[in-house]
């Protein structure tokens, strides 16, 4: 294969490998290997007292840094807990007449980026550093690629790659330098698994349901499409499992949840990923405002588990889970943030009234979408504080349940947190003839040119027709709970793989490590 492609330090590293063949040094070895610590259990643990614990250690991991000392090294390990300091000398790893195995392959023929094992023992160094005296050292596997340059300083590793190609594409790298990153990524499954504890202990049930669909229902999105060739249909990537889990409640389940991988062809920035994940949960005989009090009891126990309290910095802003929330009315947001009443008005009057606060609309828009340009540009942002945004009109809410008070209205609610919707639930439209009804109202939109309004789905109808308990549901946005709690203002951070544009990857085309600052 040419290398003519690889920088002056990949071609380095292929040359090194080269000459540990020929030494009979197998740079990737079989896997097992008898580790039986970690750094952060060694470095916790080990005093005086607790030495002849650690008297035989052995752990691996990747060598992040070296310093020569002649005849020993100081290097430091990182394993998949942390990092822990190695002293390393000769006469301990080569301890016969023959030193060249050191010289050659510790000082010469090892990189940094490179995974090796080592067996020793725990020991305080005189500057007060927990290490691990290395007696036996061997290579794991052999890195040829350099890894993007970091800073440290007073104990801490500062990320020098910023670039967000860079970070988001080669998430192993990034994962690597920056022990932040991880920590993003062990709070994400934290606050899964706190949820799913709650619910649970709760009595709600677990369940699957399809990612392939023919009908996508449940939310007004754009799907992706693709086809099944068995069967020759188009089908298409589920937009929200809402529909499917109805179907359950009807079928004599009383409280079900997803946690859904759910797929909408629109558009990315900071807070929308094309791939993202729901939990949706629907619970019979209850109604919207039992659901409001369980969100608060929720969110408050996910805030404690997993950063340990309940008011959080969220960028310059501290926000707090502590229950309970804000309550308004959409129509009351609105009035209080454009000096303007909607309330009583029609589908032309609140097209001019957007047009007259510069929110731009079309024709496409009914009466539903202009309400929520109207929320989503003058009202949504200042929300910072929890708060239920409850009490839509009927055109916002074509699956939501009739308000048993007020005309025109459904009861629904949206939890907005940091400016961004964060939660939206129903008390759950269970009426299979009206149903029918808002249904062929999307149906009229989607002939307008609306590609967002909802299908018909007439096998939910016959469902729903069998009968349907009293019932609320809602759909977290997970990705964007995460960003709160681990303080990130991008959901891309909180992925771990972010949808990006396919990168060209050959011998010419193939990037450099290296020139990532």
């Amino acid at each position: 294969m040419s290398t003519s492609h690889l920088s002056e330090q990949e071609q380095l590293r292929r040359e090194k490998l080269a000459e540990l063949i020929m030494m009979g040094i197998e740079p990737y070895p079989a896997p097992l290997y008898p580790v039986n610590s970690n750094s952060i259990a060694i470095k916790t643990n080990y005093t005086a007292e607790t030495k002849e614990q650690f008297a035989e250690v052995c752990l691996a991991g990747r060598i992040m840094s070296v310093r020569d000392m002649g005849k020993a090294n100081f290097a430091v390990l990182q394993d998949s807990h942390g990092r822990i300091q190695l002293y390393v000398k000769r006469d301990d790893i080569c301890p016969g007449d023959d030193k060249s195995l050191y010289d050659i392959v510790w000082k010469k023929l090892l990189d940094i980026g490179d995974i090796i094992g080592v067996k020793g023992y725990a020991f305080i160094t005189k500057t007060g550093e927990t290490s691990v005296h290395v007696n036996e050292l061997t290579l794991l596997s052999k890195s040829l690629r350099p890894l993007p340059i970091v800073k440290e300083a007073d104990g801490q590793t500062f990320d020098a790659v910023t670039d967000p190609e860079f970070k988001y594409r080669q998430r192993y790298a990034d994962l690597i330098i920056n022990p932040a990153v991880k920590e993003t990524f062990l709070k994400r499954t934290k606050l899964i698994n706190s949820i799913r504890e709650f619910l649970n202990n709760h009595g709600a049930l677990e369940v699957d349901t399809p990612v392939l669909q023919s009908i996508p229902g449940g939310a007004a999105a754009r799907p992706f499409t693709t086809h099944h060739n068995a069967l020759d249909i188009p089908l298409y990537l589920r937009i929200a499992n809402e529909l499917y889990l109805k179907r359950l409640i009807v079928g004599g389940f009383d409280w079900v949840y997803e946690f859904s991988r759910n797929f909408r062809n629109e558009g990315m920035d900071r807070t929308h990923n094309p791939e993202f994940t729901i939990l949706e949960f629907y619970t019979a005989y209850k109604d919207y405002f039992w659901m409001m009090e369980t969100t608060e009891q929720l969110l408050e126990k996910a805030a404690m588990d997993v950063c340990g309290e309940t008011d959080l910095l969220v960028g310059d802003k501290t926000i707090s889970f502590k229950a309970p929330f804000k309550r308004i009315s959409i129509y009351d947001a609105i009035l209080e943030h454009t000096g303007t009443d909607v309330s009583k008005m029609n589908e032309e009057q609140l097209r001019s009234v957007c047009k007259q606060l510069h929110i731009q609309v079309d024709n496409t828009m009914g009466k539903g979408k202009l309400i929520d340009a109207l929320f989503g540009d003058k009202c949504e942002k200042n929300y910072i504080q929890p708060t239920f945004i409850i009490d839509y009109p009927v055109e916002m809410s074509p699956l939501t349940k009739k308000h048993r008070d007020k005309q025109g209205l459904v009861e629904r609610f949206e939890l907005i947190i940091n400016g961004k919707e964060i939660a939206n639930a129903y008390s759950e439209l269970n009426d299979p003839i009206d149903q029918r009804e808002r249904f062929e109202e999307q149906a009229k939109l989607m002939e307008r040119g609306d590609d967002e309004a909802m299908f018909i789905d007439y096998d939910f109808l016959r469902a729903l027709e069998y009968g349907m308990p009293p019932t609320s549901g809602i759909g977290f946005g997970i990705d964007r709970l995460c960003m709160l709690l681990t303080n990130n203002a991008s959901i891309q951070d909180v992925l771990l793989f972010p949808q990006m544009r396919p990168e060209r990857l050959n011998e010419q085309d193939e990037p450099d490590a290296e020139t990532a600052k």
